[in-house]
């Protein structure tokens, strides 16, 4: 291919100093065909096929080409065929003799065919994406997974980020109640991707039948709700970018927090300093074009969401509750009831009949135990025999003044000293800990041994009054008349058994 220069020569000779073609061929050495194409263009215009090259060997075999790059489609995409793959099942498979070369150049050719064209999108201010991403952080000193809600306003590209321990249908109910509190509104719009957390399926006609926890989070909060294609990240490629950015931006290198209340605060000021940058291909920065958003979200309804997941459950035998592969106590008398799991990011509340019966830490672990021991008092105070069995008793953190106490009382009383230390334990029902621990020590210092009068040191600490163990400080109760035994008495007695 002749280069600029001679385009250049050819056509100043033939068109501006009046020289023939012939004449021309000569002087640079090139063919007549050659200074016609100077003539007819001011650059070289590139090497052109006039009509495709032949695929004598491959012809039969693009058929098969085309089979295998269509699978392709659907196949992960560090599992799908590089052209040296294609070459090479053609050769081993089918018989082809031809080269690797011919084959590549077919495949990049396809390839570019079965790229998607894109439409630029405008984004309207007042309008939201939202998807959940991964990261790995360090909470309370364990290296851990962990999940973080995203939620983009890709007209000002400001952003709500929030880390969760799972990715759940509280986690996802939650970050929308967090992130409209940060915002302080409600999005007119938020586009999601198919989660199965917000969509319980869609019908054939490509209708999306909402999960009743998303229901009422629409319900409650009056947004409209979109989704992208399946499968289809690029639908809402601002939360995606998002999602990369948070990862490679607020979270590397990988964060250290002693829990996730202290991580989250340190996500969200990474969100309030991000909308002092200005976004790509714009020129104000995030926080100016943020209050054109503002000015058109929907204000936070009034009224309480609990951002919970609610399911049916029914206590067992044994008084627990299975929510999610762990098992959480309620109090005996509410075995083999039916109840209501409220599963919360952080707390799992048991109720029955309307009434709150129970209130446990979430635990994320797998067959985990969790139980209050003051929900099984009531049954071991019937059943005192499974005093040192009993599992939710197992690891009870209390003052070493109890122990002593128990001692001391089976000591002195045996079974029935047992019993009564099961009685002081119930008082932790009514009183603080502390509390009770204190009337113990006071009981064991004063040598008043027993369940009665740890109660009245309990009552008197609340009431701040000194406490009254002598009988005259209750005139109310009936008075007793000790007096030495006489032998009149005996026969008081055996006359009125004979009468």
């Amino acid at each position: 291919m002749k280069g600029m220069d001679v385009y250049e020569g050819v056509r100043r000779f033939v068109m501006i100093d009046g020289g023939s073609r012939r004449e021309a061929a000569r002087v640079f050495g090139i063919s007549r065909e050659t200074v016609d194409k100077c003539l007819a263009f001011s650059a070289p215009p590139g090497y052109r096929l006039s009509t495709p090259r032949p695929k004598p060997k491959l012809g039969p075999y693009l058929g098969l080409v085309d089979a295998i790059l269509a699978a392709d489609v659907d196949a992960p995409v560090k599992q799908r065929h590089s052209a040296k793959r294609i070459w090479e099942r053609l050769r081993d498979e089918y018989g082809y003799a031809g080269g690797y070369d011919r084959v590549k150049e077919v495949v990049r050719e396809r390839r570019r065919r079965l790229k998607e064209a894109f439409v630029p999108l405008a984004h309207p201010p007042g309008h939201a994406h939202a998807d959940f991403g991964e990261a790995v952080a360090i909470i309370g000193g364990v290296r851990r997974k962990i999940h973080f809600f995203c939620l983009d306003l890709p007209h000002s590209d400001a952003c709500f980020v929030k880390a969760y321990p799972a990715e759940t249908t509280e986690a996802f109910l939650d970050g929308h109640v967090a992130a409209f509190a940060f915002f302080g509104g409600v999005p007119r719009s938020i586009l999601y991707d198919n989660t199965k957390i917000a969509v319980a399926r869609i019908t054939g006609d490509g209708e999306r039948v909402p999960t009743q926890a998303f229901t009422g989070l629409k319900s409650h909060f009056l947004f409209a709700a979109r989704f992208g294609r399946p499968g289809k990240g690029n639908d809402k490629g601002n939360v995606e970018g998002l999602v990369k950015y948070a990862r490679r931006n607020f979270m590397t290198p990988i964060p250290q927090a002693a829990s996730f209340e202290v991580l989250n605060a340190k996500l969200s000021a990474h969100c309030l300093t991000r909308q002092g940058d200005t976004a790509a291909f714009t020129s104000a920065p995030i926080g100016a074009r943020l209050e054109a958003d503002l000015a058109v979200v929907s204000a936070i309804p009034a009224g309480l969401f609990e951002a919970c997941e609610k399911r049916p459950g029914r206590a067992s035998s044994t008084a627990l509750v299975r929510y999610r592969s762990n098992d959480y106590s309620v109090p005996t008398r509410f075995a083999h009831r039916e109840v209501m799991v409220k599963g919360f990011v952080e707390r799992v509340i048991i109720a029955c009949d309307g009434e709150m019966i129970a209130d446990h830490p979430r635990s994320y672990e797998r067959y985990d135990f969790i139980a209050d021991p003051l929900h099984y008092l009531a049954l071991i105070e019937q059943k005192p025999g499974a005093l040192d069995q009993a599992k939710a008793l197992q690891g009870w953190d209390l003052p070493d003044c109890f122990a002593e106490l128990r001692r001391l009382m089976e000591a002195r009383m045996g079974a029935k000293g047992r019993r009564e230390y099961i009685q002081v334990l119930r008082l932790i029902e009514v009183f603080q800990t502390p509390i009770v621990a204190a009337a113990i020590d006071d009981a064991i210092r004063l040598n008043v041994i027993g369940f009665d009068a740890v109660k009245q040191l309990a009552v008197a600490k609340v009431e701040k009054r000194t406490p009254a163990l002598s009988l005259e400080r209750y005139p109310f109760l009936p008075k007793t008349d000790v007096r030495t035994t006489r032998a009149a008495d005996y026969m008081t007695l055996i006359s009125r058994s004979a009468a």
